[in-house]
């Protein structure tokens, strides 16, 4: 039975690619539910309501990131142009630019599907380069300095 994450049939879409789908979607509702408790925040008079809703946004932060870790992982072309753009300082368009140039370079025959099955190695320096490849490696974050 199709649904509005698949725009192919979905029996004929291999498993990693089903797989992929359902986390891009599960990616799309947690920014959703993001700026959902962001308007509902931005209203909210009741100081404890507040703080509920606070802790349920932070929720959603985690469950985003998680599933945005995810997707990169198994989708190094992603993860090129991301490691380019995240967390860095200065102009994001630039960032943007110099990611989109950097994967293009690697990319010289554009028939790669833009899902590639994990090579089980995180990026250098990823505070998940201990990771096994079916784990987030979230307990490997533990004690670290924000």
């Amino acid at each position: 039975m199709p649904t509005e994450q698949y725009h192919e049939p979905p029996d004929e879409l291999p498993q990693d690619v089903r797989t992929f789908a359902r986390m891009c979607t599960s990616l799309i509702e947690e920014a959703e539910a993001i700026g959902w408790y962001a308007q509902r925040l931005a209203l909210e008079r009741d100081s404890a309501a507040a703080a509920i809703m606070r802790d349920a946004q932070n929720e959603e932060f985690k469950h985003f990131s998680m599933d945005l870790e995810y997707l990169l992982r198994r989708t190094p072309r992603w993860r090129t142009v991301a490691e380019r753009i995240l967390f860095q300082s200065g102009d994001i368009l630039e960032h943007g630019e110099e990611g989109e140039e950097a994967v293009d370079a690697g990319n010289d025959d554009e028939s790669n599907p833009p899902v590639a099955p994990w090579s089980g190695a995180p990026a250098t320096g990823s505070p998940s380069a201990a990771a096994s490849p079916d784990s987030l490696g979230i307990g490997g974050l533990r004690g670290r300095d924000a």
